[in-house]
């Protein structure tokens, strides 16, 4: 039976913190990023691919305030925005790698699944939200909309007088569709799903689907996607080579190759970062303790070489 991988997309795979965000921008972007999975679909693997929408999805909420301030649109929630940068980042994935496929005359299925991921509604998460979205507002505006809808703000660092609109970030518990997921990807189609985290909703007490405003963290809901459809493998693609400990001292080191009960020593001493490696190193945990055979830490485009990446196993591979 053929391996089924699940990547992650993130950092700069599409889009790059200097860049502006033309569609350009992002479908060359892309593009690069998708050319690096051929060696794994000629390799024999059989992909998931998900991603981000960080930078999408706030252009989308601005979208919202200046529709709303300037011609009285009514603001959409933000799990229809969520689901918006799905539809959206999914197409131009999926356009992009029907070229890239038919480049080097790869004959494969592929599907967008706009995908809804489990919450729990009493997520500790929902008491303390953290997760910055949308524009940077100045103080008096920032009372002014908490005062009118009851969003929550905390102070932006980038911006003197700056607030953000900050929403829960719960874990997610299940993934909604990942029995259709599953049969695609073993069938031989390539899934393009849980964008951006993916919609976050909750089923409450008639048990009806209900929408959550919150976002998920998109490697902790690829890990567990990957999980629920029993993937062999579980990349994520950012924008470093590898993973390293004492980051920035004289001491720094990369790892290469790292088991499960070292790479859980080193996050309980604080090696990695809260707001930027240690939600993946979580993830890639999660994975391998679900049964999952290997994760991978790597820079987008360095996927084809595989003397790059940080990998992640339960035991040190001989």
């Amino acid at each position: 039976m053929k391996k089924v991988a699940v990547i992650a997309l993130g950092g700069n795979a599409l889009l790059r913190g200097d860049q502006a965000g033309t569609i350009d921008e992002q479908e060359q972007n892309t593009t690069d990023t998708l050319e690096n999975l051929v060696h794994l679909i000629r390799e024999g693997y059989e992909l998931v691919i998900t991603h981000g929408n960080g930078p999408q999805v706030g252009n989308i909420l601005m979208r919202n305030d200046a529709g709303e301030m300037i011609y009285k649109i009514p603001q959409m929630p933000l799990d229809i925005c969520v689901a918006d940068s799905q539809g959206g980042i999914g197409y131009m994935i999926e356009r992009m790698l029907r070229n890239v496929l038919k480049k080097h005359n790869i004959d494969k299925e592929i599907v967008t699944l706009v995908t809804q991921v489990l919450v729990e509604n009493d997520d500790p998460a929902f008491q303390e939200p953290t997760k910055r979205v949308g524009k940077i507002y100045s103080g008096e505006e920032a009372d002014k909309i908490a005062g009118e809808k009851g969003w929550i703000f905390k102070e932006d660092k980038k911006r003197a007088d700056g607030w953000r609109r900050v929403v829960p970030s719960p874990k997610p518990v299940g993934i909604m569709n990942e029995r259709v997921v599953e049969t695609l990807v073993r069938q031989g189609t390539i899934v393009i799903a849980a964008g951006g985290g993916g919609i976050p909703v909750y089923i409450d007490e008639e048990q009806r689907v209900r929408p959550s405003e919150a976002v998920i963290d998109k490697d902790s809901a690829s890990s567990l996607l990957a999980s629920q459809i029993n993937a062999d493998e579980f990349y994520i693609l950012t924008d470093v080579s590898y993973v390293y400990i004492n980051y920035g001292t004289p001491q720094e080191e990369k790892k290469e190759f790292l088991n499960y009960n070292d790479t859980v020593k080193y996050l309980e001493q604080g090696m990695f970062g809260e707001g930027d490696m240690a939600p993946k190193i979580h993830a890639c945990l999660d994975f391998i303790k679900r049964g999952g055979r290997k994760s991978v830490i790597t820079e987008a485009f360095k996927l084809e070489d595989k003397s790059y990446g940080t990998k992640i196993t339960m035991e040190y591979e001989d």
